[in-house]
């Protein structure tokens, strides 16, 4: 009856240790299941944020990019009004320039030709003046030896008595 009974305590001992194994056994599995299970989702929400930190990089990127060729656009369009502008104020600056000049060359020449116009009447008045004062002076000289033929005799007695002097 002992025999028997202890082969039963050891029996219900051992199926207790075998359970007790088997559990500690599931027990381990289930932990191991369970760290798997979260290394995994631990590896999927860092690669997700690695895939969005990269979108986000390249995206900050491309809009810097974007910027920046815009702004390079906007000064090279400054850039070419600024020279549109300055080239235009050159040709007006120059054609001013050009009127000024073309309309002093005109005035000069205007000067010039109202100079000539009067040098030519004075020495056209002078030589007429010259000409009735030679015309006077020729008609004086034959009116006065036209005198003296005619009153000869007289000349010689005004000579004599010296009013002649």
């Amino acid at each position: 009856m002992e025999r028997k009974e202890r082969k039963e305590r050891k029996e219900r001992k051992e199926r207790k240790e075998r359970k007790e194994r088997k559990e500690r056994k599931e027990r381990k599995e289930r932990k191991e299941r369970k760290e798997r299970k979260e290394r995994k989702e631990r590896k999927e929400r860092e690669e997700r944020k690695e895939r969005k930190e990269r979108k986000e990089r390249k995206e900050r990127k491309e809009r810097k990019e974007r910027k920046e060729r815009k702004e390079r656009k906007e000064r090279k369009e400054r850039k070419e009004r600024k020279e549109r502008k300055e080239r235009k104020e050159r040709k007006e600056r120059k054609e001013r320039k050009e009127r000024k000049e073309r309309k002093e060359r005109k005035e000069r020449k205007e000067r010039k030709e109202r100079k000539e116009r009067k040098e030519r009447k004075e020495r056209k008045e002078r030589k007429e003046r010259k000409e009735r004062k030679e015309r006077k002076e020729r008609k004086e000289r034959k009116e006065r030896k036209e005198w003296w033929e005619f009153e000869r005799p007289w000349a010689d007695q005004v000579e004599v008595h010296g009013w002649w002097e």
